[in-house]
């Protein structure tokens, strides 16, 4: 009796993991990321066709489009999610600042100590995610929708070909690689280096010929474009910037939906973000591994080295509240967040160790 009572469960736990042929599907979503297979942009697109076309029972069809194929920047690509001819697209705070210039705000530094705060903060229905959300919907004009944040390529650090950086000072006179935006440029000039804007492309032939003397990447970035070979060789785990991956939406598309299918499509962006807080953190153990075996030096701060490079970059935080408009509004709100997020996760901890 109980063998034939798991074989019918079973057998039909298998067929509600399967479509039904008879379901028509009713909507297609076509998802774009200006990066490439390897990347956790991928790992959560993967993660995200999964479940929204199996939890809508075949409804609706994800279509994953890598690279450059839809769109070729995040102006191009934000224009396409909010004219509907793309409906996904992931884009980091520098791709869009032009657009929405409070995204800046993830490029300010030490905000956030670790992972489990970031994640704690960037979990839906919280004051900061949801004052973000409101603005991206409100200033796209009701076309765009901001999803979710996950993380794409763990966090900032300052690597460079000379010295080990322990403090601030360490970094006196080096020309560091900065993307062409102000808060970057304006952090490494606070701490004492010389900002020097090189394009992604040409940033391995400029470690290696002394155009730049270092750089501020996460590990994975570092190792995928082989910086150790140009002479990165010491890396600081500062931790400055948590490298944020925001995730659009066009709203036209998903208020189409009936409610149902939405739910669907939410799920599945809380499951793609779950995907992309893992996928670095994965990586990047091969990735130190790698950086250590050729000759790396990896330098950890100590709370007071950490506290003194917070202090060093003050100036960053008046820039964005004098230069972007609502900055102080979002600086604000995700301090209170991360306060309360801090503050969960010690009590957290005291109800494990205690």
């Amino acid at each position: 009796m109980l063998k034939h009572t798991l074989r019918t469960l079973l057998a039909a736990s298998l067929l509600a993991a399967v479509p039904l042929a008879s379901v028509a599907q009713e909507f297609t979503m076509r998802a774009t990321a200006n990066s490439n297979e390897n990347d956790e942009d991928f790992d959560g697109l993967q993660v995200f066709k999964n479940h929204v076309e199996l939890a809508s029972n075949g409804r609706i069809a994800v279509e994953i489009f890598m690279g450059t194929q839809l769109c070729s920047n995040g102006t191009e690509c934000l224009q396409g999610v909010g004219d509907g001819s793309i409906d996904v697209y992931i884009a980091t705070s520098g791709g869009v600042a032009g657009i929405f210039p409070y995204v800046q705000v993830f490029d300010l530094p030490y905000l956030m100590a670790d992972d489990r705060v970031a994640e704690a903060v960037l979990e839906g229905g919280t004051p900061f995610m949801t004052l973000l959300q409101q603005k991206v919907l409100e200033d796209s004009g009701g076309t765009v929708r901001l999803m979710t944040i996950g993380n794409t390529g763990g966090w900032r650090n300052f690597a460079n070909t000379e010295r080990q950086v322990q403090r601030p000072e360490d970094l006196s006179g080096l020309k560091i690689r900065t993307v062409v935006a102000d808060i970057p440029q304006v952090l490494v000039e606070a701490l004492g280096a010389s900002p020097t804007p090189i394009p992604w492309p040409e940033l391995f032939t400029s470690i290696q010929t002394g155009v730049v003397e270092g750089t501020k990447n996460g590990i994975t970035d570092i190792m995928n474009m082989k910086f150790p070979e140009a002479g990165l060789q010491y890396l600081t785990l500062d931790g400055h910037a948590y490298m944020a991956a925001l995730w659009f939406m066009n709203n036209e598309k998903l208020m189409a939906m009936p409610e149902d299918l939405r739910r669907v499509v939410a799920d599945g962006f809380y499951q793609l973000q779950q995907a992309t807080f893992a996928s670095p953190k994965r990586k990047s153990i091969q990735a130190y591994e790698d950086f250590l075996a050729g000759g790396g030096d990896i330098y950890v701060p100590s709370v007071e080295d950490q506290a003194a490079f917070a202090q060093a970059a003050a100036p960053v935080y008046d820039w964005f509240i004098e230069n972007v408009d609502g900055g102080e509004d979002v600086l604000n709100t995700l301090q209170e967040s991360v306060a309360e997020a801090e503050a969960k996760l010690e009590a957290a901890r005291m109800a494990i160790v205690q």
